[in-house]
């Protein structure tokens, strides 16, 4: 990433971003600053203040001092460049412009966001009349507000503060859009834009029109058009939704959608990555939402989208349960190989109480990649016999008793529960295992207590044989995700 202006604008009106208040407005109002479109000129129209201007103008001041605007960004985020255009101000743009940040995302009152600590991001600079004033900023924070302050006066067509989303979700939801650029999700690259630009694929809401999708040119030679996104969330990707809103003669014949695992510090080879199909080849339809099921249980942290040949999306929304991930160990897959025999078994059967898992897990070593073990803890599952499940089942505690250790984080939602939720999970737990003979085995990781104790309601309903086979499925849900956790440290 070499121009910061390739990045999400966290003030777009789009994403919720608003001008909340500003010490004068008298030419032009201080919403303007935010308007998606690019800033236009009329010539000869004036309104009974003086002349029309696109974007917010203050008054000729005549007292010491500068005028300023409070600005809430549509989702926080770490502001890596701002744009203050001054189009079509040519005699009167600011002479200079410095910009403040706060970290409050929703303050009670203009008080309390006026009283909060505020912090310089940009120092007073030089700006230039009619001119796309661009300036990079060199700041971690995660702020939710920014103060433009203009020197002495004067007006700014537009402002764009471009970085990256750091998203602030509820603890309690199930599914999540982690595609969606307000959770994170970000479209790093595609093959072309010509029409409508990437990021549009992944903002809130519906597609207004054709224009506010992502859009191809036609293609003229062989071989098809894509993009790939970052998803906010390393994440268990459970639907996803593609929609070709407002697309009605240019929508793609077809779509596959693939995905891959890799550490955010190979995202420059994201394209090479070893991708795997989460939904085939398959026709859409022009102007229409596609809904498809995935059944991917590993982690995913990037999808691509492959469209044929070209055409339009409207949206494309990735719904996941997340999974959060810690670098307990953080191995690297290289430091695993390298492990003594003893030392790898005792890492794996962390992971997976199977002793036939381990040991298919060990003769498979060396392992290239993540993504390689995965495959291999996948197919060594493929070969498990019932008391091989069984084995594993019982290295786990009972959902919500005490644990230690990754079963402690995966089961802290169930043990942190209420006292009654806790009582229900018991008792479920009890005639769980007085029906099936094992106990109740689910990837409590991204879930929450209610959500753990209807699963296991609804599967007490389940025939021994098949709940066994569920049972089987979590287990490896679980096995993989806790060798994401033990390979953190990449290749």
């Amino acid at each position: 990433m070499t121009d910061f202006t390739d990045l999400v604008d966290l003030a777009a009106e789009s994403l919720g971003g608003t001008v909340v208040a500003a010490n004068d407005e008298f030419f032009a109002a201080k919403e303007g600053m935010l308007k998606g479109t690019p800033a236009e000129w009329r010539e000869g129209v004036y309104t009974e203040r003086g002349k029309w201007m696109d974007g917010w103008e203050t008054r000729r001041r005549r007292s010491p001092g500068y005028d300023w605007a409070i600005i809430r960004l549509g989702v926080p985020g770490k502001v890596r460049g701002v744009v203050i255009d001054t189009a079509f101000y040519t005699g009167n743009y600011p002479e200079r412009a410095s910009i403040e940040a706060c970290a409050l995302t929703a303050p009670s009152s203009l008080a309390e966001l006026e009283a909060a600590e505020w912090f310089t991001i940009l120092p007073e600079s030089q700006l230039f009349g009619d001119t796309q004033n661009k300036f990079e900023v060199q700041s971690d924070f995660v702020v939710g507000h920014l103060r433009l302050n203009i020197f002495p006066d004067g007006g700014v067509a537009r402002f764009r503060v471009h970085g990256e989303v750091v998203p602030r979700r509820a603890s309690d939801e199930s599914l999540v859009d982690v595609a969606a650029v307000t959770n994170g999700g970000f479209s790093v690259m595609c093959s072309d834009m010509h029409y409508g630009h990437r990021q549009n694929l992944i903002m809130p809401g519906r597609s207004t029109h054709m224009g506010n999708g992502w859009e191809t040119k036609r293609r003229r030679g062989p071989g098809h058009d894509w993009t790939i996104i970052r998803l906010g969330s390393h994440a268990e990707i459970h639907r996803i939704e593609l929609d070709t809103d407002h697309f009605k003669g240019n929508a793609p014949g077809s779509c596959m959608i693939e995905g891959c695992f890799i550490p955010s510090t190979d995202e420059a080879h994201v394209a090479d990555a070893s991708w795997k199909t989460l939904v085939p080849q398959l026709p859409l339809q022009p102007h229409s939402r596609h809904t498809f099921d995935v059944n991917r249980v590993v982690p995913i942290s990037h999808v691509r989208l492959n469209i044929y040949p070209d055409g339009g999306v409207a949206r494309l929304r990735v719904f996941a349960r997340e999974v959060f991930l810690t670098n307990d160990v953080g191995l690297s897959v290289g430091e695993f190989n390298g492990m003594s025999l003893a030392d790898a078994a005792q890492a794996l059967t962390a992971c997976c109480g199977s002793s036939k898992w381990v040991a298919g897990m060990l003769e498979r070593r060396p392992f290239d990649d993540l993504e390689d073990v995965l495959m291999a803890s996948d197919e060594v599952a493929e070969h498990l016999e019932s008391n091989d499940w069984l084995e594993a089942f019982r290295q786990h505690p009972r959902i919500g008793e005490q644990s230690t250790g990754w079963s402690r984080e995966e089961q802290a939602a169930a043990s942190e529960s209420p006292s009654d939720v806790q009582a229900k999970i018991a008792k479920g737990n009890r005639e769980y295992e007085e029906r099936f003979g094992f106990i109740f085995i689910i990837r409590a990781a991204g879930r929450t207590a209610d959500e753990i104790l209807a699963a296991l309601t609804e599967r007490l309903n389940n025939a021994p044989d098949a709940e066994l086979a569920v049972a089987a499925r979590e287990q490896q849900r679980i096995a993989n995700l806790r060798l994401v956790k033990l390979m953190q440290g990449g290749a």
